[in-house]
């Protein structure tokens, strides 16, 4: 039976506006330019037992997340009262320095995170736990933690611990966490466990210590020392560009960016919004100014990346990637995806099995299902079909509503029957 290679179809899932609005800080709820199928790649050589692996079709927008019933606590044990919960503190560096940029703050419970609320410009943060409803549904994080899956009325976490109405259970914070998120760093986290609702919101301090061995982050150390009129022009664009309102986004970003050119964040955010408007000339002027300012600064080489990829320019992706994997190789997952899937499209396989790997163990969340589903394409063209269906199988598990469930099922099928050929004195039937 012949084994074409199959057709990997590049899915670049920064997660709509949810994995870029985590890696860049952003609040302007932007998108990633849609990117086209990916051509084929050669076929393998004739194998007269091994099943064909199906064409992979367009990456979903949003893939679905496991179940983590498993992790729910029994409903026996809530109480019966559930009020709002507030919470209120301050992030700095490690210096005391309060972060250039807004930061997200996120709840960890039971190793599932889920954001919360921003910083302001000072690094201080005051909101409700479970009531950004908005934010959580940007963010993607499906429904992870003791909260269930997410709710539907304003407040609500909707699952186990939540009655819907904004109240959250307090013995629903044992194991539970706040941390503040900025790649390239550290949070220490200040545990919630046994804080009641009557208790001062105020839960001190959230140091971030910079990560020895990174160069690289989503924030840029030039917005400490943009002027006042400057930084009052960029959130002002921010907040146009949230609100999708480009053309008032772009003036006040243009008139940040005039007034300090070295405004790295600026010329980023202005680069989005000439994105968004349809405007790729200007959008790639915009971030190649940004690097110009800040060259450790991550956000810029991650949308130069997908605009290489949406003109299937394979090998600037990987360029581009590489050079975000060098400056920090632990917070980026997503970088190493893209960069296996420019390496799939050059037939560099070994190093688009390297990143794949890389991708899938980063990934502790499973965000980017797709890199499972990568790693078990490249391991069936080497005829590593154990490890195929290991990926394949964990493709399924952490994205089971893909609307090409079923493809990948009947290739699973025809994998087992290559593994009982391989092994016919020990092949059992697999569920």
């Amino acid at each position: 039976m012949r084994l074409p290679k199959a057709v990997c179809v590049l899915a670049v899932p920064l997660m709509a506006a949810a994995l870029m609005a985590q890696q860049s800080g952003s609040r302007g709820g932007t998108t990633t330019p849609t990117t086209p199928t990916t051509p084929t790649t050669p076929t393998t050589p004739t194998t007269p037992t091994t099943p064909t692996i199906p064409t992979t079709p367009t990456t979903p927008q949003n893939p679905q997340w496991p179940s983590s019933t498993s992790r729910q606590p029994d409903s026996t044990t809530m109480g019966t009262y559930e009020r709002p919960i507030y919470v209120s503190g301050k992030v700095v560096l490690q210096d005391g320095t309060p972060p250039p940029d807004s930061l997200v703050i996120e709840l960890v419970c039971q190793g599932s995170p889920r954001p919360q609320g921003y910083t302001d410009s000072k690094g201080r943060f005051s909101f409700q736990l479970g009531a950004n409803q908005a934010m959580i549904a940007d963010a993607s994080t499906g429904g992870g933690g003791p909260f269930g899956s997410r709710g539907t009325g304003a407040g609500s976490w909707g699952g186990t611990g939540s009655t819907g109405r904004g109240g959250i259970d307090e013995r629903a914070l044992t194991g539970c966490e706040l941390r503040a998120v900025l790649a390239g760093y550290q949070s220490d986290p200040v545990s919630l466990a046994g804080r009641r609702v009557m208790d001062n919101p105020d839960i001190g301090t959230i140091i971030l210590r910079r990560l020895g061995n990174v160069e690289g982050s989503t924030i840029s150390m030039t917005s400490l020392m943009a002027p006042k009129d400057a930084k009052k022009a960029y959130e002002k664009g921010r907040e146009a560009s949230k609100k999708k309102k480009w053309d008032d986004a772009r003036t006040q970003l243009q008139k940040s960016v005039d007034m300090y050119p070295q405004y790295a964040a600026a010329w980023y955010e202005l680069g989005v919004v000439h994105e968004q408007t349809k405007n790729p000339a200007e959008a790639r002027k915009a971030y190649e100014k940004s690097l110009a300012a800040d060259a450790k600064y991550v956000n810029p080489y991650m949308r130069l990346a997908a605009m290489a990829a949406s003109e299937r320019k394979w090998q600037e992706v990987a360029d581009t990637t590489e050079r975000v994997l060098k400056l920090n190789p632990v917070d980026f997952p997503n970088a190493y995806f893209i960069n296996a899937v420019a390496n799939y499209n050059l037939q560099k396989s070994d190093a688009a099995e390297k990143s794949a790997r890389e991708a899938v163990k980063l990934d502790t969340q499973h965000r980017i299902p797709r890199a499972n589903h990568l790693l078990g394409i490249l391991l069936a063209d080497k005829q590593d079909f154990t490890g195929a269906r290991e990926q394949m199988s964990n493709y399924l598990k952490f994205s089971p509503n893909a609307p090409d469930a079923d493809t990948v099922k009947q290739g699973l099928a025809k994998i087992d029957q290559a593994i009982a050929a391989q092994n016919p004195a020990s092949a059992t039937p697999r569920p």
